[in-house]
């Protein structure tokens, strides 16, 4: 396996422009991970080593997207610092879990909960919130989502966005610029432990970084401007994506992590 250093400019360019995509993407409707994840094995690295720096780079993106809708006044500012910290902090919690257990089990689980989403999404524009209690559905959706998206991970913007139309009553684009702070944090909560324990490969994530924030920006900006139709119509499609990739992954597991695992004791990658 070649030092990140090695590679070639060509492939580092290749790095910047997937996060670019997939910091865009994420910014809309969630998925980036079903791009970046793969592209960060491909360019060689082991399975949680590949995990940590996919949320190191994965952070600018969220964070630029968050920053942009916080300052246009689409982020509720009282929501939003509690909702980032909530989410940071039972990411943090799932990632040291999934440090220990293998996630294997749960692709089944996941792929019924985003064809879920994808007919929820489909079929309704909006409803009416029937919560009596919206502050804490948002403590429950940032707690649980928060903690799955550091132990698993893969649709976690897609069930932030479903979580914010059903329990909260939103449009698709004001329950997707919401999730974002939580998605922001949940990203730092993973990566805090991941750095800690070593899995961040920097050259790497530098590189992506600089896509991530690039694709954040122009996310952001496209969401302010093209309502909760095209949202609910990007979110169907992400959804079904990862639907595909998920179930990909679960019949036919990918060689490239399983030297590694067997190295290192690791659990099977999925994207985040």
């Amino acid at each position: 396996m070649p030092f990140p250093s090695d590679l070639p400019p060509l492939a580092l360019l290749i790095l910047a422009a997937v996060a670019m995509i997939g910091g865009c993407m994420d910014a809309i409707a969630g998925g980036g991970g079903l791009i970046t994840m793969p592209a960060v094995l491909m360019a060689g690295l082991p399975p949680h080593m590949a995990l940590g720096t996919n949320k190191g780079q994965a952070i600018f993106g969220s964070g630029m997207s968050s920053l942009t809708l916080w300052r246009a006044g689409r982020i509720d500012k009282r929501r939003g610092i509690w909702r980032f910290a909530l989410a940071a902090s039972a990411s943090a919690l799932g990632t040291l879990a999934v440090l220990q257990v293998s996630t294997q089990a749960l692709k089944p689980v996941v792929l019924a909960l985003l064809l879920a989403a994808a007919a929820l999404m489909f079929v309704r524009k909006r409803v009416h919130s029937a919560c009596a209690r919206p502050d804490l559905a948002r403590v429950l959706l940032a707690l649980s989502l928060g903690f799955y998206d550091g132990f698993f991970g893969p649709g976690v913007g897609i069930l932030h966005i479903l979580g914010g139309m059903w329990l909260l009553g939103q449009m698709a684009d004001q329950a997707s610029a919401e999730a974002k702070i939580a998605n922001f944090g949940s990203n730092m909560g993973a990566f805090v432990v991941f750095a800690l324990a070593g899995k961040v490969v920097w050259p790497v994530a530098a590189v992506m970084a600089a896509g991530q924030f690039a694709g954040g920006w122009i996310g952001a900006h496209a969401l302010m401007r093209i309502g909760p139709e095209w949202v609910r119509r990007v979110g169907v499609a992400v959804c079904f994506g990862l639907v595909a990739k998920v179930g990909w992954d679960w019949f036919h597991p990918a060689q490239v992590a399983q030297p590694a695992r067997a190295a290192e004791g690791s659990p099977a990658v999925s994207p985040r």
